[in-house]
């Protein structure tokens, strides 16, 4: 099984956090750890970039989730991208898609803090 690899990267004022690879029992705790380096010093915008990842499981949507929960406790925000027709539909199956932005590119992503 490969490896989740994890990317920092910013735009717009939003932090941007990008995993690649599959998300699941094996990888989730690789991107928990650095969304929780991100999302705690902090409220920060950021953005959970999903375009590259291949496979989400339970374990990953509960990752997804817990950044959810960590940016609202926080006054932090957060948006996801991700263009991929499998996995948008994942987000709106389970309702994701409907508490915050679910963007298919960056520049449709309003300024961070507004």
């Amino acid at each position: 099984m490969e490896p989740l690899s994890v990317t920092e990267s910013s735009h717009a004022g939003w932090t941007v956090v990008a995993p690649a690879g599959p998300l699941d029992v094996a990888t989730a705790p690789v991107l928990r750890q650095r969304l929780i380096e991100v999302q705690l010093p902090d409220a920060t915008a950021l953005v959970l970039d999903l375009e590259r990842v291949e496979f989400i499981d339970s374990f990953g949507l509960a990752i997804v989730i817990g950044a959810i929960k960590r940016a609202r406790s926080s006054a932090g925000d957060i948006a996801i991208r991700c263009s991929r027709e499998r996995t948008r539909s994942l987000l709106t199956l389970t309702g994701i898609d409907r508490v915050l932005d679910v963007v298919a590119d960056l520049d449709e992503l309003r300024p961070a803090g507004t």
